[in-house]
């Protein structure tokens, strides 16, 4: 099983003794996110430059801030500057973020993804120069307001044709898109005992791919939080945060897909009482009332021994990487000591 560190949108904040030490332990990537403040790229380049052989992957970059070519671009850019070692996530975000930051209608979230990777890997392929014809993407654009000028161009830089393109997915119908047009999902969260909520929906899109398309050949790489101490409440307090900032406002009332995951993990009633406590301003009530036992699900927290014994359950899981959300050097060292 593979090991990356996530340090999420950090930005300004980046640990880079953290990240240096994860790249001494043998950890196989980091991973940055954006949001609607820092952007993924630019702490990748950064990192990039302080690293040597770390993969740099981004966690994701929104679709709805970059067209598919500025996407390309970024792309080939540092995976070129950095030799190679660059990862593509990306993900449509919300319609909270798409229409409130980007200004960008949020449409149909995967029949976008869908043709936004087509159009990267037609950049990255470089076979022919880009023409594209679809629902959210014509290119050379022809439509109101077009000079008629445009024409089919072929990027200057050579990119890699197999660079790897993960997704951002947890709805059923997300996992399987992901399965079938991308090399990877990141899921936010994920049961390592529940396999159920996510293999017959990879199956399906390995189906739709073909050519003999499995786990062999996609990364699972949930985030998963790791903190490491003998208090096991005091352990739990940080998760339960970032799990009510999600399940509770992550999204409007009718439109937070994380909410609607927590629901499918068998957190109905909870996830119900986490919205609302947390959309009323009632912040430290909704973390209070995340379940001990969700928690201990999806993170890696406590004592070296709780965690070691966890640790078995994700090893025996369909999961091919765990990415680790930790602030702790020694959670990095347990976690290479038990798994590299």
């Amino acid at each position: 099983m593979k090991l990356g560190l996530l340090v999420g949108a950090a930005g300004p904040r980046l640990n880079m003794d953290l990240i240096l030490e994860a790249e001494r332990l043998g950890f196989d990537s980091v991973w940055t996110g954006e949001a609607y403040g820092s952007d993924a790229v630019t702490p990748l380049a950064w990192i990039g430059a302080r690293t040597t052989k770390i993969k740099l992957g981004a966690a994701i970059m929104q679709i709805p801030a970059r067209t598919p070519a500025m996407t390309a671009m970024t792309a080939m850019t540092l995976d070129a500057l950095s030799g190679g070692r660059f990862i593509l996530g990306v993900g449509p975000s919300g319609p909270q973020v798409a229409e409130g930051w980007h200004g960008v209608p949020y449409g149909k979230p995967l029949a976008r993804t869908r043709e936004y990777i087509s159009i990267v890997r037609k950049i990255l392929a470089r076979e022919a120069p880009l023409q594209y014809q679809g629902e959210y993407y014509q290119i050379p654009y022809t439509g109101p307001g077009a000079t008629g000028l445009g024409k089919p161009l072929k990027s200057i830089l050579h990119g890699r044709a197999d660079m790897k393109i993960y997704m951002a997915s947890i709805s059923p119908q997300g996992i399987t898109c992901a399965a079938e047009i991308a090399d990877g999902n990141l899921p936010i969260w994920m049961n390592p005992e529940r396999p159920e909520l996510f293999l017959p929906y990879l199956e399906r899109g390995f189906a739709k791919a073909g050519g003999g398309k499995s786990l062999a050949t996609f990364d699972l790489a949930p985030f998963v939080t790791c903190i490491v101490g003998n208090d096991l409440e005091q352990c739990r307090i940080p998760v339960k945060e970032n799990l009510a900032l999600y399940i509770g406002g992550m999204g409007a009332r009718t439109a937070n897909f994380y909410n609607a995951y927590a629901r499918r993990m068998g957190y109905e009633e909870a996830a119900e009482k986490i919205q609302d406590l947390y959309l009323s301003g009632r912040k430290a009530e909704a973390a209070a009332a995340v379940p001990d036992k969700l928690v201990d699900e999806v993170a890696l927290i406590g004592p070296r021994e709780r965690i070691a014994e966890r640790l078995q359950a994700w090893k025996s899981s369909p999961a091919t990487s765990l990415l680790i959300a930790t602030t702790q050097p020694e959670a990095l060292r347990l976690l290479a000591e038990l798994c590299l």
